[in-house]
């Protein structure tokens, strides 16, 4: 399994009156996650559509434990489980800056589709991305993103 981590602060905008993080944010920053995992492996959601394949959201669920507040930076944590026969399962943990503190986790399923609608089986460019992203010596390969310049660097 590939997992990627990612960062973002919550702005104003992300809070309600007690300065903590509306619910449906948290969507969003699983969305933030998965493409910045595409990206690491260069593959933008730009690029995917541009071959004519969509990847909508089918399923979504989040259990929070603790609320994300004002300013504080989020890491996000995005595991790829490709699992899934016509598309693709990302499971996700966001955490406190100190990657320790569990604030939520979740998942999405977003199954292939063409541009017709329909679903379709794996595209060829897509499992070779998967395979970049597959085991070395059997041992999952792991991202992470840097929170001072958002690079990604091996954890291995």
């Amino acid at each position: 399994m590939f997992s990627y981590r990612a960062t973002c602060r919550v702005i104003y905008g992300d809070t309600d009156n007690m300065g903590q993080a509306y619910y449906g944010n948290y969507f969003r920053w699983f969305e933030i996650g998965r493409s910045e995992m595409f990206r690491s492996l260069g593959l933008s959601y730009k690029a995917v559509e541009d071959n004519g394949i969509f990847l909508p959201v089918s399923e979504a669920h989040c259990k929070y434990a603790k609320p994300a507040k004002y300013d504080d930076v989020l890491v996000i944590e995005t595991s790829l489980d490709a699992t899934m026969k016509a598309g693709l399962k990302f499971d996700y943990k966001i955490y406190k800056e100190d990657g320790k503190t569990l604030l939520a986790k979740g998942y999405t399923k977003h199954p292939y589709i063409n541009q017709e609608g329909k679903v379709v089986r794996p595209p060829g460019f897509i499992d070779k991305i998967l395979a970049k992203a597959g085991s070395r010596d059997g041992r999952p390969i792991t991202e992470t993103s840097d929170l001072e310049n958002r690079n990604p660097i091996s954890t291995e």
